[in-house]
């Protein structure tokens, strides 16, 4: 039996990760997780934070379950800081199973166009987002390392406070909204 592959989508709102993820379910017979299509069948136009993180933990411990049955799955949402993506990969190390991870971006210009098209051709996909807050979120990504992506470097230590990445996953991917 060959190693499950977990494949990670990186990177900013209109920038690609959900056509790559389609593309990647096909390829690979990937469990695709879509952290947006979860958010709109439950809360349509709101998008509050707090049932965002636990959709993605919920969406998360879905994916690596998969893995532990030897499924490939593509994790499809922004994975903007390095923690999260350290404590995907270090849950994937732990089960046996490997990660690609595959970092999107585009100019601001062509990112604003892709989001108008999408708002005017599918809004029921996504939110609207004002040019302030896609270049807020272009300031607080954390781009990966060549390292993170080819998966040569190692994983970072769980943060200060946490003695595993998995009590890391548990406070950052909470299993109840507040």
């Amino acid at each position: 039996m060959t190693q499950p592959t977990l494949f990670l989508t990186v990177g900013l709102p209109c920038t690609g990760k959900t056509t790559a993820a389609r593309r990647i379910e096909i390829e690979h017979g990937a469990l695709r997780l879509t952290k947006d299509e979860w958010v709109k069948a439950l809360y349509g136009h709101a998008n509050p934070d707090a049932a965002q993180r636990v959709i993605e933990g919920r969406l998360i411990q879905i994916g690596l379950r998969a893995l532990e049955l030897g499924n490939n799955v593509v994790i499809d949402y922004g994975l903007w800081s390095r923690d999260e993506r350290s404590a995907l990969r270090r849950a994937a190390a732990d089960i046996g199973a490997i990660v690609e991870m595959r970092y999107f971006e585009l100019p601001a210009a062509e990112q604003r166009k892709r989001l108008d098209q999408r708002q005017a051709e599918a809004p029921h996909t996504t939110w609207p987002m004002s040019d302030e807050e896609l270049a807020g979120w272009a300031a607080t990504i954390e781009i990966p390392t060549p390292g993170e992506l080819d998966g040569t470097e190692p994983i970072d230590a769980p943060p200060a406070g946490f003695a595993t990445w998995d009590k890391w996953r548990n406070h950052r991917w909470p299993p109840a909204v507040a």
